[in-house]
């Protein structure tokens, strides 16, 4: 291999070896019989864990890996000159790297497309803010490292020269770091952007060493991580407000559409929330890694136990010596916290569908859609199948089951209180927020969106795949359980939509502007925007169609209902229906909105 070639196989074994637990497997002999244990050295002292029979399979594969990649690193390592691998340098005990060896790092971004969020990154590093530093956090897979690269890039010739780039690892500590920015400082380094550095075990506790010491002095220093709780505890107890924060977690339609070139709703619903392609990309190597996008029940798992599970657990144990562990320390030393908080977000998605369930019985969708088919003018696409099934049988069965699903979550020993904690930092991860709902006529039920779409459509998509396997729906035909599930997931797409609708038009409207799910006697509004001051308000309904049917906007033409909503919020001075089809004007004054150039244009 070439020398970049090399340099990026280094990376790549670096971030796996980061995501591998670590240690070796050893056996030893208990009452006779051979037993594996997972070995490994922390603060100079030997440590093992007996590697429990559910785990042993993929814990005794990580080990292996790693320690093939280990090797493998080694190899490469040794094949450079010595010059080009700072990591090696005498001087360092961190992985500084600089010189040529960045510039072949950062090649590999050049000509990508930037995050929105790159020019808060690039107004820190040209800014005059003293002592203060920049994080940079959010989950895996949502362009962290690519916009450190970018910024490294972006910077003229004689300042990159200034530039480092470390990527921490678990061995890594505070002390380490301290010397070695002590060195940098002295050689004239003073651009610092320190990727992954919620891995150091001491990070949270000691992170005031960067903003008082080292800012202080005219570093410009950028951390990153995927671990955001780290952050959320260092901005609360050692930062305070010596830190100019940048978050990449949500990533909004226009933004994934941009980056992605994909302007699909229904793709977005699938696969949104991590810079990863979809299904349509099978020949990608990137896209078949196995932290790719939401394909299936299991990556999304994964991906839920690594980068969500894994997250909060770590920080946790980090922070305060585990004291912010609370009431979940009972989870955790039972070993229990990664299927409580796995739990409760299954919990949250179970509530979810059984919720769209519950509208998608009470509305005329159905009844829509029966019509529809019976007036396709394409005889191969006209079906009676709607009237010939009963879907209300169905749709009862189904929220049945899921009652039952839920009560067994229910009794698995998670408390009230844990839930609460587990809400808590999910919210500080900025995985999920409280949904904007106004109720005219009562307390609204909690409601919770969730920022990453993909995640929540395709656990909703498995369970509803479980449910259908279920012996009471073996005696409904093949074509008619088809037809059930996909009309169950058309609702789920369409409850989906509302929520992307309501919550990237929340985070884009000015602060004299409000909008929110409003909910009436005996109908609500999908949306409902506000504008303070002029008292003034839009009226919105949101439907996962691409044809325009008269009863999607009968609540728009209702002037009961209208009237109460002015008496409220003043004169209604647009009312729309956001769908999939073409944006038009209707003779009645309604507007139909395309969903995709509306939320393009937000």
């Amino acid at each position: 291999m070439d020398y970049e070639a090399v340099v990026r196989r280094i990376r790549e074994i670096e971030e796996q070896l980061a995501q591998l637990p670590p240690g070796n497997v050893v056996y030893k002999t208990i009452k006779g019989n051979k037993q594996p244990y997972l070995q490994w050295s922390e603060n100079g002292k030997s440590h093992s864990k007996y590697i429990k029979v559910a785990n042993r399979e993929e814990t005794i594969k990580g080990a292996e890996l790693r320690k093939k990649l280990s090797a493998e690193l080694k190899e490469l390592k040794a094949s450079l000159p010595v010059t080009g691998v700072p990591s090696a340098a005498p001087s360092y005990r961190t992985n500084v790297v600089y010189g040529e060896m960045l510039n072949a790092q950062i090649a590999q971004v050049r000509g990508f497309e930037k995050r929105d969020c790159y020019h808060l990154l690039d107004k820190y590093l040209k800014s005059n803010l003293s002592g203060r530093v920049c994080l940079l956090y959010g989950l895996r897979r949502t362009g962290k490292t690519t916009l450190l690269f970018q910024a490294i890039n972006e910077m003229p010739e004689e300042e990159r020269a200034h530039a480092v780039y470390i990527k921490a690892r678990t061995t890594d500590k505070m002390a380490d770091l301290d010397a070695d920015l002590d060195a940098l400082w002295k050689r004239g380094y003073r651009y610092i952007f320190l990727d992954e550095v919620t891995l150091l075990e001491d990070f949270i506790d000691s992170a005031s060493l960067f903003s008082d010491i080292y800012a202080m002095m005219g570093l410009k220093i950028v951390l990153s991580g995927t671990d955001s709780l780290g952050f959320w505890f260092a901005l609360t107890q050692e930062l305070y407000d010596r830190a100019f924060t940048i978050h990449t977690t949500f990533i909004p339609f226009h933004e994934y559409s941009r980056l992605l070139g994909i302007n699909d709703i229904d793709e977005y619903i699938r696969y949104g929330g991590t810079l990863l392609p979809g299904e349509l990309a099978f020949d990608d190597p990137d896209a078949t890694a196995l932290d790719a996008a939401f394909r299936d029940d299991e990556t999304t798992r994964r991906y839920i136990d690594t980068a969500i599970c894994g997250n909060i657990q770590h920080s946790l144990l980090c922070c305060k010596r585990g004291n912010y562990l609370r009431h979940l320390r009972e989870l955790y030393e039972a070993d229990e916290l990664t299927s409580a908080i796995n739990r409760i977000i299954e919990s949250m998605n179970h509530q979810f569908l059984l919720s769209t369930l519950t509208k998608a019985f009470k509305s005329h969708d159905l009844g829509s859609a029966a019509e529809l088919l019976r007036k396709q003018p394409d005889p191969a696409k006209r079906s009676r199948i709607l009237d010939q099934i009963d879907q209300n049988v169905i749709t009862e069965k189904l929220m049945e089951m899921l009652k039952i699903r839920n009560q067994e979550d229910a009794q698995i020993g998670i408390t009230q209180a844990h839930v609460a904690e587990i809400k808590e930092y999910l919210k500080a991860l900025d995985l999920i927020v409280d949904c904007p709902r106004r109720n005219l006529v009562a307390e609204p039920d909690e409601y919770v969106l969730f920022t990453q779409p993909g995640m929540r459509y395709c656990q909703a998509q498995a369970l509803v795949h479980v449910l259908m396997k279920d012996e009471a729906f073996n005696s409904f035909s093949q074509d008619e359980r088809d037809l059930a599930t996909e009309k169950i997931l058309e609702d789920v797409r369409g409850k989906m939509m509302e929520d992307i609708v309501l919550l990237e038009t929340v985070r884009a409207l000015p602060k004299n502007r409000s909008a929110f799910k409003l909910i009436l006697s005996r109908s609500e509004f999908d949306m409902v925007i506000y504008t303070s001051g002029e008292n003034t308000c839009e009226a919105y309904e949101v439907k996962h169609s691409s044809e325009i049917v008269q009863h999607q906007y009968h609540v728009l033409e209702d002037e009961e209902q209208c009237a109460f909503v002015e008496h409220q919020y003043g004169r209604i001075t647009k009312k729309c229906v956001i769908y999939r089809g073409k944006s038009q004007k209707l003779d009645n004054g309604i507007v139909y909105l395309n969903v995709e150039e509306f939320l393009n244009a937000l």
